[in-house]
């Protein structure tokens, strides 16, 4: 490496065109990164969302989500399924190893529904619906005018056109509005008595309405093609469509002398408009949304992988007028969330506080070398390391978000190492009367290896980090490698540009001429002692000097000291509080509302409304957009909830999102007509995992499972750390079932599927197909006129038979019974979880104290609970990051003996590494800061520090030994003279990370 440094002086003028050129397109590669909060990366999470509409969750579970599940779990790479059973949906939920691509998730779940499919319910959709943080919204508009009805269809038709031309754009949706249907209310007894039923309808609708090429005459005119039929586009058309009569009606039998006779007859053709009133109407609503209690439609927006997060999100924000002008009328838009904003002040802060920190940094450098040129050489280390930073970040297509800007403010304090060692022996030399070409050779020599093993050993440290697996790994890896790149980057601006530079600003020594080559040695090594002599003078120096020399004298009472500072270390570390992942500290939630089980959709409005109410009456909230109602999107798959209750809540700036969540809860709790009510992120749920303290009960039965799930509850009340206890396990409801007598109903010629179709025909509109009406694919739905609404009625039902009609009594028992509202299995077994929100403050006091209460707990036989949620993400991701932390000692270790070509000194540098942690866990313990993930990976960086100083200081040891000095001088020659390097380096660290650490703009802390 000390000959790069040496093409660099030779070269001076190429080097400064190179700094020009690089400096050029760094500026222009920061420019052209997208911004995003998150690095992007594809979660291989999935859900099979299957809709069976009349269908009980015990039939759910049985027709549908068994088997699906069952097929899934064939399935190479599959980590877990998880699937839910309710009333008219399945969820089945499938994660796969990490590194699996969402298009193989999708491709692998495809086959499994194609190869299941034919055993499931006729009646039964199955679609897959992947999962990734790019299908969660970046922005979420409300929009209400006067007539909602009339707005939704051309909000739907414009909302796309207007937003979805915005470069980034993934998908643009409407939820909220009301979807115009045709029905048909059916004369039974005309089509009974004429041999007609609904399926007659359904097949003339099915052979109807198409227009197929016939082939082609010629006239003197030229080519005429021929087509056959005429397309069904109107109320009207599809009224005039003409039901095929059954065979018997084609034929009648007449009395004749010789017997009866049957004679051929024409029947009586009836169209759809004779046998049914077909009406062109709104849709049952199955959805409602409203922004702060007052009923809207929501448009959502998602962008693509590689979108620009506040580029998008703001080029929506600029065409919500362009919105209001293509709707028209008197129209309100309101933004409820939106990322964009968020992203660029928490990037806005982090640079800020990476700007202070290259303030702190240079301002350290000044005060230990008392010079602006020295100071100024040093600090162009830093923008130009990073500006080539930006140029490989812009080259391999990683984005500036939260992790990587925050690995390049904390690489501000670690890329100017290098640079101060140089440096500081440059002027060393310097001061040594040495010509200043020479002097920078020289030095640069000296201290080029011991540079450059450092920082690759602080490079080496990140690699393992590139192993660990799971949601950690796909986050800190663009973390690790922006950090790598920079240190990288520093290393080539310390041994090029950094000797050109100093070459150029500072002062040359003021040289003598001398007569003989030994005489100007003579008058070098004379200066040197002069200066060295100073040097011990120096007040550094006078503090230093006898500490090293008492430690020197009594290694003994050194060493015994140093085992009981790490002994102390340790035993503080069981003092530590422990955390996942912090709060990103949005300033927007999501309340999700549970209510009781059977609630109809105008239950929960009601109920959600006392909730709006609640919400909208603080001070605090800006907006609020409730929705109820299933919504099924691709956040399902990342674990969302597929329905109920969610009010997404953005609050003013500078409130206190805790607070306003404990005054939510509270006020909740006292009024137990609004159900149950938790929290969650904003942006997407918790990285596609939980963020409560799971436990999950598994049983053979439902009866021991609501045992099971009721001791753990009870059990757990209470835990350390936790702010409330609710359980998955659903309620049951009260369900009238029909259990069909198979021998009574083949003897009037139906099959328990038929009649299952007959009674659901009767009580719910049914879809039997869809026509093109006005350029709009409508779906046509036979409505039940009078449904049942007693359980008399439904007993009394007319069921048509082969033999007339007869009441459904006579062919199946009808009673009312009590079944579950959902039922959720795990890997095919029974299950539900008890799950305790963390207050946030000690996760890990919180997982121990459960394991203890569960450790005492006696279950039924049968029945298991296991730790999970996030207590299970945080033991996992410790344990990995754990064994990055082994890993990366060892490939520092490996690094460290091919520098030295020695084993005994490397054993030596690692006995550094443990005191790392001394002043970690202080720092910690004083600030009651959590010990999580972000801490652990800053241990992982402070391996990479310690090591670097120690192996600084045992480069020049060994280069005083190999001029024949003795180890003892050696020692306290090299000590001394790297003592001041050493603390720079350190203390330029420490303050180019405070600002971060403090959290001055508040982004930190």
């Amino acid at each position: 490496m000390y000959r790069l440094a040496k093409l660099s002086l030779a070269n001076r003028s190429v080097v400064a065109l190179a700094t020009i050129i690089v400096i050029a397109f760094g500026a222009l590669s920061l420019g052209g990164l997208k911004q995003e909060l998150l690095p992007s990366f594809e979660t291989p999470q999935a859900a099979i969302i299957t809709s069976y509409p009349g269908a009980s969750a015990e039939v759910i579970d049985k027709q549908v989500s068994q088997k699906v599940e069952e097929q899934v779990r064939t399935l190479d790479g599959l980590v877990t399924t998880t699937s839910t059973s309710q009333n008219n949906l399945s969820i089945v939920r499938v994660e796969f190893e990490y590194g699996t691509t969402s298009a193989k998730v999708k491709e692998n779940l495809a086959a499994a529904i194609a190869a299941v499919e034919s055993s499931l319910p006729k009646e039964a959709n199955a679609r897959v619906v992947a999962g990734s943080f790019d299908s969660v919204p970046i922005i979420s508009i409300g929009v209400s005018s006067d007539d909602n009805e009339k707005l939704g269809p051309l909000l739907e038709d414009v909302a796309p056109s207007v937003f979805g031309s915005i470069d980034g754009v993934r998908g643009v949706s409407v939820t909220g509005m009301k979807v115009k249907r045709i029905n048909l209310k059916l004369d039974n007894a005309l089509l009974t008595k004429n041999g007609l039923s609904q399926q007659s309808i359904t097949q003339a609708l099915q052979q109807s309405g198409f227009v197929i090429p016939a082939g082609s005459i010629r006239d003197k005119q030229g080519e005429l093609s021929l087509q056959v039929g005429t397309p069904v586009e109107s109320i009207a058309a599809l009224k005039k469509i003409a039901l095929t009569p059954p065979a018997s009606a084609y034929f009648t039998t007449t009395m004749t002398m010789a017997g009866p006779v049957t004679v051929p007859t024409t029947p009586k053709v009836y169209t759809i408009g004779e046998v049914a009133k077909v009406t062109y109407d709104y849709a049952d609503v199955t959805t409602i949304s409203r922004v702060n209690g007052k009923e809207s439609l929501a448009v959502t927006v998602t962008k693509t992988q590689d979108g620009n997060t506040v580029t998008v999100a703001n080029g929506v924000e600029e065409r919500i007028d362009d919105l209001k002008k293509e709707l028209g009328g008197n129209v309100e838009v309101a933004v409820i969330f939106e990322q964009g904003s968020f992203v660029e002040k928490s990037l806005e802060q982090l640079t800020t506080e990476g700007l202070l920190g290259l303030g702190f940094a240079i301002l350290i450098i000044l005060l230990f070398l008392l010079s602006v040129r020295s100071t100024l050489v040093t600090a162009i280390s830093i923008p130009t390391s990073l500006l080539i930073t930006f140029i490989g970040l812009s080259s391999l297509g990683y984005s500036l978000n939260l992790l990587t800007l925050s690995a390049l403010t904390i690489a501000i304090g670690r890329v100017v190492d290098d640079s101060i060692v140089v440096i500081e022996n440059i002027n060393r030399h310097l001061s040594y009367g040495e010509p200043k070409k020479k002097a920078i050779l020289r030095a640069v020599k000296e201290v080029s290896g011991a540079i450059t093993a450092a920082t690759i050993t602080t490079v080496a440290v990140f690699l393992p980090v590139a192993l660990v697996g799971g949601i950690v790994g796909e986050l800190f890896r663009p973390f690790s490698f922006t950090f790598a790149l920079a240190l990288v980057a520093s290393l080539f601006v310390s041994l090029t540009i950094v000797p050109v530079v100093a070459y150029w600003f500072l002062k040359t020594p003021e040289q003598k001429a001398f007569k003989t080559e030994a005489a100007a040695r003579k008058h070098e090594e004379a200066v040197r002692e002069v200066e060295e002599a100073k040097e011990r003078k120096s007040i550094l120096q006078r503090g230093y000097l006898p500490i090293i020399r008492t430690t020197q004298k009594h290694p003994v009472i050194t060493l015994v000291a140093s085992f009981i500072i790490l002994i102390l270390t340790f035993s503080i570390a069981g003092l530590l509080k422990t955390d996942f992942i912090g709060s990103s500290g949005s300033g927007s939630v999501i309340a999700n509302q549970t209510v009781p089980a059977g609630a109809t959709l105008k239950d929960q409005s009601i109920a959600a409304g006392k909730l709006e109410a609640i919400i909208t009456a603080d001070k605090s909230v800006k907006v609020t957009l409730t929705t109820i109602g299933s919504s099924g999107d691709s956040r399902t798959a990342l674990g969302l909830a597929a329905g109920g209750i969610q009010h997404q809540i953005t609050l003013k700036e500078g409130e206190d999102l805790e607070a306003f969540k404990t005054k939510v809860l509270a006020a909740a709790k006292a009024d137990p007509t609004m159900g149950e009510v938790e929290f969650s992120s904003a942006g997407g749920g918790s990285f596609g995992g939980s963020s409560t303290v799971d436990i999950t009960v598994t049983a053979n039965d439902s009866d021991s499972l609501l045992t099971g799930v009721t001791a753990v509850a009870k059990a757990l009340e209470g835990a350390v750390g936790t702010t409330e206890t609710n359980t998955s396990l659903a309620d049951k409801q009260r369900t009238i079932q029909v259990t069909v007598d198979r021998k009574k109903a083949a003897a009037k010629g139906l099959s328990e599927i038929a009649l299952s179709g007959i009674v659901a025909g009767l009580m719910q509109p049914s879809n039997i197909g869809s026509i093109n009406l006005n350029n709009v694919l409508t779906n046509i739905y036979i409505v039940p006129k009078k449904p049942a609404t007693t359980l008399a009625q439904i007993k009394n039902l007319s069921v048509p038979t082969l033999a007339g009609n007869v009441k459904l009594s006579s062919l199946a028992k009808v009673s009312v019974v009590e079944i579950p509202v959902s039922i959720t299995t795990e890997k095919g077994d029974r299950t539900a979880k008890v799950m305790l929100t963390p207050d946030g403050k000690n996760l890990g006091a919180t997982t121990v104290d459960v394991n203890k209460r569960l450790a005492k707990l006696e279950l039924p036989a049968g029945v298991t609970a296991t730790l999970g949620g996030v207590s299970a993400s945080q033991a996992q991701s410790f344990s990995d990051l754990g064994m990055a932390l082994l890993a990366a000692i060892a490939i520092v270790f490996i690094v460290m003996v091919a520098t030295f070509r020695s084993i005994r000194q490397p054993l030596v540098l690692l006995i550094s590494i443990p005191f790392a942690a001394t002043g970690a866990f202080v720092a910690l313990l004083v600030t009651d800061t959590a010990l999580d993930i972000s801490a652990l990976i800053g241990m992982l960086l402070l391996v990479g520090i310690v090591v670097t100083n120690a192996i600084v200081l045992i480069d020049l040891i060994n280069q005083y030994r190999r001029e024949g000095k003795g180890i003892q001088d050696s020692i306290m020659d090299g000590a001394r003279q790297r003592l001041r390097p050493i603390l720079m380096t350190a203390l330029a660290t420490i303050f180019a990370l405070s600002p971060l650490a403090i959290g001055i703009t508040g982004s930190g802390g």
